[in-house]
């Protein structure tokens, strides 16, 4: 019998000046462990003077993760960091009670021709640290630990995964490994993984009981330990997931909780510019949208 509870393909969600590929929340299932929201980020290429220009705006109760296939991204926030991502290499920010950032082109990109294609990723906090101080931390790409078997690359982005544990510092048990291959593979995970499971193909093709799945396709396991699946010459797969949280999550445009007053607190501290200012970016602000609260 399949291990594949959903398929689900990712959808055109608008952020402003392009459109992403939503692939989570979606209506059967609004989070993949601690995972709640997953944006599929081009590929684009844009011309000089077409950047990329995500202004000041505020989160709580998560954690994001920035993860870059191609392109650049320069990240600002209220804490006082700068720092300009580049492809393999992992921005990490914990939100906490409440913070500030903005994610721009490089400036001295803005005049070149230029291309964008990532993944960005909210992790819900439990719920002892949805309050905690928010922090941020950059991770190099050969930070992260990378192994190879059997022509199959492995790259751990975050988490633990085996014997193996990534140098983001995240809040709960959970991982994110990306996997590549130059012919087609069996990739046997079975009682390597733990509590929820998703597999996003973003090249390439994946075979599990003689179907076939192709890009754009989140697939989601019905039982983690017993993910088992053949891989396709060429493809790049991501595998997420990790132990869910008793309590529900809520999400409110930024914000990610699991109470509702947290919620509406935050929309009201936005609204009222209580948030603090982002570093060296301090005059922009994305207004909040107007929600008909239930």
């Amino acid at each position: 019998m399949s291990n594949i509870d959903f398929i689900h393909e990712e959808k055109a969600a608008d952020i402003g000046n392009f459109l992403v590929g939503r692939l989570l929340p979606f209506r059967q299932k609004r989070n993949i462990g601690p995972f709640v929201f997953i944006d599929h980020m081009g590929p684009v290429t844009l011309d000089p003077y077409q950047n990329l220009d995500v202004g000041p705006h505020p989160h709580v109760g998560l954690s994001t993760l920035t993860y870059l296939f191609e392109g650049s991204i320069m990240h600002r926030d209220s804490l006082g960091n700068e720092m300009e991502i580049k492809p393999g290499a992992v921005n990490w920010m914990t939100a906490g009670k409440g913070v500030t950032h903005s994610e721009r082109t490089p400036e001295y990109l803005h005049t070149k021709d230029k291309s964008l294609h990532g993944l960005q990723i909210w992790v819900a906090l439990p719920k002892e640290l949805e309050n905690s101080a928010p922090s941020f931390h950059h991770i190099d790409a050969n930070q992260l630990p990378s192994w190879e078997e059997n022509g199959v690359h492995f790259r751990l982005i975050a988490g633990e995964f085996d014997d193996k544990t990534s140098s983001v510092p995240v809040c709960s048990k959970l991982y994110m490994i990306e996997v590549k291959v130059e012919k087609d593979t069996l990739i046997d995970f079975r009682d390597k993984l733990y509590g929820e499971s998703g597999l996003y193909i973003l090249d390439g093709m994946v075979r599990i009981d003689g179907n076939e799945f192709g890009p754009k396709q989140i697939l989601i396991t019905k039982e983690a330990h017993l993910c088992i699946f053949e891989v396709l010459a060429g493809s790049i797969v991501y595998i997420f997931g990790g132990e869910p949280f008793p309590e529900e999550r809520f999400i409110r445009w930024n914000f990610v909780s699991s109470s509702k007053e947290t919620l509406d607190q935050a929309e009201d501290d936005w609204r009222n510019h209580r948030f603090p200012k982002v570093y060296n970016d301090e005059e922009d602000y994305v207004p909040m949208p107007v929600y008909r609260i239930k």
